[in-house]
């Protein structure tokens, strides 16, 4: 389905869809960039997704049309690599409580947080060695 308005709503951080039949959406910026249909997030194929943490105050800075079938969104970390089309925007919407408990369930079993960490802390990923 073709959204007919779209509005990014930066101080609440929600893209707002609206379609033909009077139907709105609402998207926190959060769920899109933890849903990127980026390579960036969903990898090169099947089980090479990369879990997003630290994502919950993430805004939308700007939008910018892709023909006349998708959005590519610039988030406020830098991220911009994501088109979403029609289609995968709509399902977001309709499918938003199942990716949410989703999400939350993936963040919980990696023992990580969707609050970001403090400006001043340094993450260094530690692979053992055989």
């Amino acid at each position: 389905m073709t959204p007919t308005t779209i509005k990014l709503h930066r101080k609440s951080k929600v893209l707002e869809l609206g379609y033909e039949d009077g139907t709105t959406y609402q998207l926190e910026a959060e769920l899109l960039r933890v849903y990127s249909p980026s390579a960036e997030v969903r990898g090169h194929g099947v089980g090479q997704e990369i879990l997003q943490v630290g994502k919950r105050h993430v805004g939308i800075s700007a939008i910018e049309a892709v023909g006349n079938y998708a959005i590519r969104p610039t988030f406020d970390d830098g991220h911009n690599s994501g088109i979403f089309s029609w289609e995968t925007l709509f399902d977001l919407a309709t499918n938003q409580a199942a990716r949410w408990e989703d999400y939350t369930a993936r963040i919980n079993a990696a023992g990580a947080s969707r609050e970001p960490l403090p400006a001043d802390t340094q993450v260094i990923k530690f692979v053992p060695s055989s």
